[in-house]
């Protein structure tokens, strides 16, 4: 997943950064408002974590405006607002989850995982590809019953495959999903991942368009 991290706290965003890429995903961290409305339209995210007080002003005004426009991003709010209304506001707002400051970053792990897969219309974190089983929650994989160990970039581009099941792809999407790993990607990045993906998981894992992308197969 692509996740657009908006938290003014240094300490506190830098921990959230670091658990959100040893998870495997990639983010983007901002610290302003003004900023997330500028990475929003530069680009496509699967999840918000957003912070209620920003230096630029509040996020429940910023979360109705995002609604109001159609924009149906999950969004997690991160806050130390811990009063039941709070809480209501936030739903009532749009939010997806709510947790008060401080939480542990393993549930915050969690979390993202089970608003992503609800979603992405899947709720059951196991799926089943042919001979291919992927445990969403565990980022797992296993290939006929032995584990397959891959990258952080290849699961996000193969996560971003099982999360659009039958869904084409097209290069610049998935290239996307690796900017925060990197500041420059190659531009055969992803011809070079999908290659070796299918190597761990067999040749007709991912299908080429050529010309147009790529979808998942079926192994």
């Amino acid at each position: 997943m692509r996740v657009l991290l908006i938290e003014d706290d240094a300490v506190l965003g830098a921990a959230i950064r670091d658990q959100i890429h040893a998870d495997g995903h990639s983010v983007d961290w901002v610290l302003r408002l003004d900023n997330a409305n500028e990475a929003l339209l530069a680009a496509t995210y699967d999840l918000i974590l957003l912070d209620l007080m920003l230096p630029d002003g509040l996020g429940i005004p910023f979360l109705k405006a995002l609604r109001s426009r159609g924009d149906v991003t999950p969004v997690v709010i991160l806050t130390a607002l811990d009063q039941v209304s709070d809480r209501i506001s936030g739903l009532n707002a749009g939010a997806d989850d709510y947790m008060v400051k401080p939480f542990d970053l393993a549930e915050l792990s969690a979390r993202i995982g089970s608003v992503a897969r609800r979603y992405h219309g899947n709720p059951n974190p196991i799926i089943s590809l042919g001979s291919i089983t992927v445990d969403l929650a565990a980022r797992s994989v296993w290939l006929e019953g032995k584990a397959v160990i891959l990258t952080a970039r290849e699961w996000v581009l193969f996560e971003a495959f099982l999360q659009r099941p039958g869904q084409l792809l097209s290069k610049a999407q998935l290239e996307e999903r690796l900017y925060s790993f990197d500041t420059d990607v190659d531009s055969n990045a992803i011809e070079v991942h999908v290659s070796r993906l299918r190597k761990k998981l067999g040749a007709k894992v991912i299908e080429t368009e050529r010309g147009l992308g790529y979808r998942l197969g079926r192994p």
